[in-house]
């Protein structure tokens, strides 16, 4: 029989993170996990009941004016890089690792875990509920529709949505994209 462990209560102290820019504000409710591996830029905003999860190997970095909506919940085991000036709604979720499968006969949770980091470009808005999994890129600019599952990386400046996510346009002006 497994036997799980606690990975502890969330509390934390601003200094026990490896960096924490000016003007970060941190809701009520907010727990962060192993945050000697998370940086945090001058002027994020976590939402309550935020959960940071970092990783005892990794980082999960996020830029600066970044605004991380509530009941998010950030995995970094995988490494996670969030840009600048990027917006979160409320209640997304990012993943980077998975079980891989241990065949029929056993249970999935038997499954070796892969890490795959995941990279947010600058300016980009993640809508509410959007799920980001594991190893994908999203470009500079682009805007993830609410509710959204992206599982594949997505180009700057696209505008994506659905299950799983597509490209549906640019948000480039049709000129800009020919220069």
């Amino acid at each position: 029989m497994k036997r799980f462990s606690s990975h502890g209560t969330g509390a934390f102290a601003r200094e026990d993170f490896a960096a924490l820019g000016d003007g970060v504000v941190f809701e009520a409710g907010v727990l962060v996990f192993h945050p000697e591996n998370i940086e945090l830029g001058d002027n994020v905003y976590v939402g309550h009941n935020a959960i940071l999860k970092g990783y005892y190997r990794n980082r999960m970095t996020v830029g600066r004016d970044t605004w991380i909506g509530q009941q998010c919940f950030f995995h970094a085991a995988g490494g996670l890089t969030i840009g600048a000036g990027v917006g979160i709604g409320p209640g997304v979720r990012i993943i980077t690792s998975t079980h891989q499968d241990p065949g029929w006969e056993r249970p999935i949770m038997d499954g070796a875990i892969e890490f795959a980091p995941v990279r947010i470009g600058d300016g980009s808005d993640l809508g509410v509920g959007c799920t980001i999994l594991p190893g994908v890129s999203i470009g500079r600019g682009v805007q993830v529709g609410a509710g959204a599952v992206v599982a594949e990386d997505l180009p700057d400046y696209a505008v994506a949505a659905g299950v799983p996510a597509r490209v549906l346009r640019s948000r480039k002006p049709a000129e800009a994209r020919h220069a």
